[in-house]
Parts: C-alpha cells; sequence; structure tokens
C-alpha cells in the first residue's frame, strides 16, 4: 500500500490528527508478537462495509486487517466487518454490542464521519459510541478513522476529533492527506472515486495506506510505552444521552399492533439482513404502539425506491403538536434506504409511548378512508430509545 501513497506524492503522516494514547495498540501489537489470538473490527457506513469496492478483500477494512496478518505472522487473526450502507454513528451505537462487541475485538477501527453531519447532535451520538467501545470490559483499541467527500471535503470531522481528543484516542483523517491532493489537482478524483465519496479500489487502497502508514509507526516504536488508558473512561464531554442505547426490535417486544405484522422470515434466502425482525403496514389507519425508555426516541423504517410507498405519522406520548412524518418514497435511485430519524429529545428519563399510524396507504378496510395501492409495505425495522 505504501507504494499507492507514493504514487500520488501522500505522505501518510499528514493524516495523523491526533496521536492520542497508544498504550491499548501497543498492548495489542505486543500480543500479536507472541503469537496470540486477536479480532479486529471495523464499524462504520459503507465506506467500511466495501461499497464500489470491486471485491470485498479489496476494501480498506480488509487491507488493513491484511497488514496485521503480514506484520505478524505468528499470530491468529479473526474479520469482523460491521459497516453498514447509508448509517450514522446514533444507529452504530445502538447497535455496536450485537454486531461487534459480543465478538470482544482486541482492535476497532470506528469510521462515521461522512455519514455523521458537522453538528453538535452527532459528536453526542459519537460520543456515546466511542464510549460503548472503549469502555467495554475486556478493553479494546480504538483508532478512529475519518473519511471525506472529494467533491467538497465536506465531513463531521471538527465533531468526531473533539471526542477523539477528550479521550485520547489515536485518529487519523484523509482530508489532509488524500483530499488535499484533490483539491490542489494533483490527484484526479475520478482516479480513486466514481462518485466523489465512495473508494474504488485505488481509493481503497490509499485510504488503507494512510492508516497502515499510522499502525507501522507505532509497531515501529516497539513494546507499550505509555499507560493503556485502563483508568476508567473520562466525564463525558457532551450531554452524553446515547451511549445507552436500545433496539426494540419484534423478537425483544410486544407492541400493541392493529393492521401491523411482525416480520419473522429468519431463512436463509432472506439477505436484506438490514431490513429484518421488524413490522409491516401497508393500509391507512395501521397503527402500532410500544412502550419504549429513555429520554431520547429515535424510529428506523425503510426508505424504499419502489413507489409510492407508505406514509407514517409519530407521536410520542400523544403529542401530536410535534407529530413527526416517516416518508418510505426515498429520493436516491441507489437502492432502498435504512433510514433513523430522531423523534424526540431531552425528555424524562422514564417509559414513553410511541405511537405510528400509517396515514398514506392502501384504502383502509373498513372503506371509509380512499387510498392508493402502494408498491411496497411500510417496514418498521426498529424503535430505538437512549438515554
Amino acid at each position: 500500500m505504501e507504494h499507492v501513497l507514493e504514487k500520488y506524492g501522500i505522505d501518510y503522516k499528514d493524516g495523523i490528527v491526533n496521536r492520542g494514547n497508544l498504550g491499548r495498540l501497543k498492548k495489542c501489537m505486543e500480543k500479536a508478537r507472541q503469537g496470540g489470538k486477536l479480532t479486529l473490527g471495523f464499524i462504520g457506513g459503507s465506506i467500511t462495509q466495501g461499497s464500489l469496492s470491486s471485491t470485498p478483500e479489496t476494501c480498506y477494512a480488509y487491507l488493513v486487517f491484511r497488514w496485521w496478518a503480514e506484520t505478524f505472522p505468528q499470530a491468529e487473526f479473526t474479520y469482523v466487518n460491521a459497516g453498514v450502507g447509508g448509517t450514522t454513528s446514533q444507529f452504530g451505537v445502538a447497535r455496536v454490542q450485537e454486531d461487534l462487541l459480543r465478538h470482544e475485538p482486541d482492535f476497532v477501527i470506528v469510521e462515521f464521519s461522512v455519514n455523521d453531519e458537522d453538528e453538535e447532535h452527532f459528536a453526542e451520538t459519537y460520543e456515546g459510541l466511542v464510549r460503548k467501545i472503549y469502555g467495554s470490559g475486556f478493553a479494546p483499541a480504538v483508532l478512529l478513522v475519518h473519511n471525506v467527500r472529494y467533491d467538497t471535503g465536506v465531513n463531521a470531522e471538527n465533531q468526531h476529533r473533539k471526542i477523539g481528543k477528550a479521550y485520547h484516542l489515536p485518529s487519523v483523517s484523509m482530508k489532509p492527506t488524500i483530499y488535499r491532493k484533490v483539491e490542489e489537482g494533483k490527484l484526479p478524483a475520478r482516479e480513486i472515486t466514481p462518485d466523489d465519496l465512495h473508494p474504488n479500489d485505488e481509493g481503497h487502497a490509499l485510504v488503507a495506506g494512510v492508516i497502515c502508514g499510522f499502525l507501522g509507526d507505532v509497531c515501529a516504536e516497539g513494546k507499550e510505552t505509555e499507560d493503556g488508558g485502563e483508568n476508567g473512561l473520562p466525564e463525558a464531554v457532551t450531554p452524553n444521552a446515547y451511549e445507552h442505547s436500545v433496539r426494540y426490535r419484534n423478537d425483544n417486544c410486544e407492541p400493541e399492533c392493529a393492521g401491523f405484522a411482525g416480520d419473522t422470515d429468519d431463512s436463509a434466502e432472506n439477505t436484506e439482513k438490514n431490513f429484518r425482525k421488524g413490522w409491516t403496514a401497508s393500509r391507512i389507519n395501521d397503527r402500532i404502539v410500544f412502550k419504549v425508555e429513555g429520554t431520547e426516541i429515535a424510529v428506523q423504517y425503510r426508505k424504499s425506491v419502489r413507489k409510492p410507498a407508505p406514509v407514517a405519522r409519530v407521536t410520542v406520548d400523544g403529542d401530536g403538536e410535534h407529530a413527526h412524518v416517516l416518508d418510505g418514497n426515498f429520493g436516491e435511485d441507489w437502492g432502498d434506504c435504512l433510514y433513523i430519524d430522531t423523534v424526540a429529545e431531552r425528555l424524562e428519563n422514564r417509559v414513553h409511548e410511541v405511537e405510528i399510524t400509517i396515514v398514506e396507504g392502501n384504502a383502509a378496510t373498513d372503506g371509509e378512508t380512499a387510498g392508493k395501492e402502494v408498491a411496497v409495505p411500510f417496514y418498521l425495522v426498529s424503535v430505538i430509545g437512549s438515554r
């Protein structure tokens, strides 16, 4: 991967935006030197998932995994890729236990800087995710990775770097490295990305090169010379209302349903794993009611490219004045989107009633409400309660 950086005159050192406390990372490397068994985990959006890489083995995450395997051939490594396209750190913190932490990874890369927006809300959700990972009892090493849009340079790095510095976590960025060359006209964007966001194989190799350049430096330093960050988590720098998030799905709760049906398809053929264990409905006035504990409430649902799709309305504690609309129609064309909508914040920490009702869809069965045939049902993936 070094030769790819050299090809474009990129110095990975420019991307080290925070060196952080390297104690845990050096412990991982020492464990690998001793021939131990390590699990390497990656969580993020579509770039981590490997979108637009030609194979799963040419995405940046696998290339970083391969760096560990080649650098420490005496060790045994397990690869866990928990990237999910089109999702933010708000969803990340709600799913990280199930998708990643249950594997007890030794090393974790967190990558959400092009999925989150540059606003305080995502500093808070990102902090919740970082605290959830870094505070795990098995004390994984954490590296924060900041990807970037290659047409505008936009990302949420300003928000995420605040969290990284507060927790003394190493962080690397593609903005002062790969993007800088694009901005200077020294690297044609189309050589590394077809859409100014998702890297192709060359782009993934560059991202991995920046990351592995940093890891190589740490490796060359030898054994740990810093504490391993075992003194507990620092005080939160945001209100931190998302660290403890629970997803309500049809396998862990029993909401009141009137027209909504649980999706119980667990067959191997049901490959759309992002749209499972939820509920579907199509008719106007179909209704589902949850009891959700927490101070922040979000609804996950499918926005579909198959139109028309149903539209729903959600209220919390019967507050119709602040109701939210959940529009199942997706304005993009790349595929169905696993969308998350925050519907209530800064509530009293107690159990709240969340009611979701279809307001645009097929005609109601009683014949009293006119409607139109929809192309696809409304798919409610989960309700998330956080505190």
